[in-house]
This record gives structure tokens, C-alpha cells and sequence, in this order.
């Protein structure tokens, strides 16, 4: 299979891009999914998942900055595979500036601002690093990113950053006015005015982005959350999805197929006119 590649920055990545949430124990459901995932997804099954993936034409894998991740694209890359990392930086690991040197040290192509992160410190007004941080990533030569599940995050950004590329989460699903991690069994909430109103703001923002938790973490049905995407992908975006193919063996396929079925239909795809 083959999919059309996009630009952040220097890094040419596939349309669709492969989430490492699930490869972590982060549902969003309960914390037995949790617990479900990490049991699920040992290190042979991951690399398993991305050597899937790349058969498929994904070349690219968004995952934690993280020394679980780190370790297993080490293995990965030595036998062989050839997927690239977007690195995220991690709250629990320690502050920015050490989530974005992990990525420079593991071998990261792009790297970017946890979103939770980003999220706490609009709220608390607490931003002036943030070029600084920026500017340590593209002065290793990786791509430069933000994510956000609050719209205010880019309206803030878009004068400000000089980013290649925004990680935009189609959900606000939880408080970050208070930590900037998502602890396990936290409270999150999935608003279908949310995914709106972050649609519509995609529509303005000045660089590539990244559409994530577009499937609400499983609550969506496919067809529906792939069609919204089609409509809302723009011709410089990717759209990131984790999957937990543990009960579907073919979900990432399946998955891959209903995008490009979706974006043809909404003539997203080089040579396809909307029906």
C-alpha cells in the first residue's frame, strides 16, 4: 500500500502516522484498560506492530520520549526496521529540556511539547521558555512541534512560535489547570462541540498539523471519526492513530484502508475529485 506523504519541516511523514499511547497502557477508557494494554503490548509485540505498520507505507511512529520507547526503537532499528520517531516529551520523565534531549539522543526525526504540558502552562501563564525549548529542537536539526487540547494553545502559538508543525487534539478531555499529567483513572470527558471547534480552528493555523485522539480513545465509531477527519484534513496534515489490535488483528489495515476510502471521497487524495 502506498501513502502520500506530507512535510513537517525538513521530515517527509505518512499521512497516517502510528500513536504510541496504546504501546504505553494509556487507554483513556479505565485503568484496567490500562493495565490491559501494558500486559498486551510486550516489546516483541510493538516491534511486530511497527514492522505491520511499515509494510503498509507508514513511516512514521509518535511516541513518549521515554526510556521504555527508547529502548524498543533501539531494538527495533538494529533488526533492521526502518520506521522513523516523532518524539514526545513526557512530564514524568523530567522537565522539557530533558524530554526534548532524549529525543535528540534516541534518534528522533521531530520532536514536540507534551500537550498536557502546553495546556498547564497556558493556564498558568507560564510560557516564556517555550521559544527557548522551540529553538534547542531545531537547533539539533529535528522538526519542532507543540500539542494542545485547548484551542487558546495555537491562538497563543501562532505569533509567537516559530514551530514546524502543531500536534491538535480533537478533544479538551480533561482538566490540565492543575498538573499537566493525566494520571491513571483521571477523570476525561469527549465533547463532540470540542472536536468542532478544533476543526474548525485547523482551518487557520499557518503550519501542518497533526489531528490526534480522533477516534475519542475507542468511542467513536470508525467510519463516522475517519470521515471527520477527511473532512478537516488539509493538504500540508497528517492524522495520528494508536491502535490495540488485541481482540482485531487486521484493526491497523483496516484502519489505513477506511482513511484513504475516506479522503478519496472527500477528494483528499493527489488526483481524487470529491464525490
Amino acid at each position: 500500500m502506498i501513502l502520500d506523504q506530507v512535510k513537517l519541516g525538513p521530515v517527509s511523514v505518512s499521512r497516517m502516522i502510528i500513536g504510541g499511547n496504546p504501546f504505553s497502557g494509556f487507554s483513556h477508557q479505565t485503568t484496567e484498560k490500562d493495565k490491559e494494554m501494558c500486559r498486551y503490548f510486550t516489546t516483541r509485540r510493538i516491534k511486530e506492530t511497527l514492522r505491520q505498520a511499515e509494510s503498509l507505507g507508514v513511516n512514521t511512529h509518535l511516541g513518549r520520549a521515554d526510556h521504555h520507547i527508547m529502548r524498543m526503537l533501539l531494538e527495533y532499528w538494529d533488526e533492521g526496521g526502518g520506521i522513523q520517531w516523532i518524539a514526545q516529551t513526557c512530564p514524568e520523565v523530567g522537565d522539557i529540556p530533558r524530554g526534548i534531549q532524549n529525543g535528540i539522543n534516541g534518534g528522533a526525526r521531530a520532536c514536540f511539547i507534551h500537550g498536557g504540558v502546553m495546556d498547564f502552562r497556558f493556564s498558568q501563564n507560564d510560557l516564556d521558555d517555550i521559544p527557548a525549548a522551540i529553538a534547542m529542537i531545531k537547533d539539533a536539526g529535528l522538526a519542532a512541534g507543540i500539542a494542545g487540547h485547548n484551542p487558546q494553545v495555537f491562538e497563543w502559538a501562532e505569533d509567537r512560535l516559530d514551530v514546524d508543525f502543531y500536534m491538535c487534539s480533537y478533544y479538551n478531555s480533561a482538566n490540565r489547570d492543575k498538573s499537566a499529567e493525566l494520571k491513571t483513572g483521571m477523570a476525561e470527558w469527549f465533547r463532540a462541540e470540542d472536536r468542532e471547534r478544533m476543526g474548525a480552528l485547523i482551518q487557520k493555523l499557518n503550519k501542518p498539523v497533526i489531528h490526534y485522539k480522533v477516534m475519542g480513545a475507542g468511542r467513536n465509531a470508525p467510519e463516522e471519526a475517519l470521515w471527520f477527519v477527511a473532512q478537516h484534513l488539509r493538504p500540508q496534515d497528517a492524522v495520528c492513530i494508536g491502535i490495540y489490535p488485541h481482540h482485531k488483528p487486521n484493526m491497523l489495515q483496516e484502519n489505513i484502508t477506511l482513511l484513504q476510502a475516506c479522503l478519496a471521497k472527500a477528494g483528499k487524495l493527489p488526483g481524487a475529485a470529491a464525490e
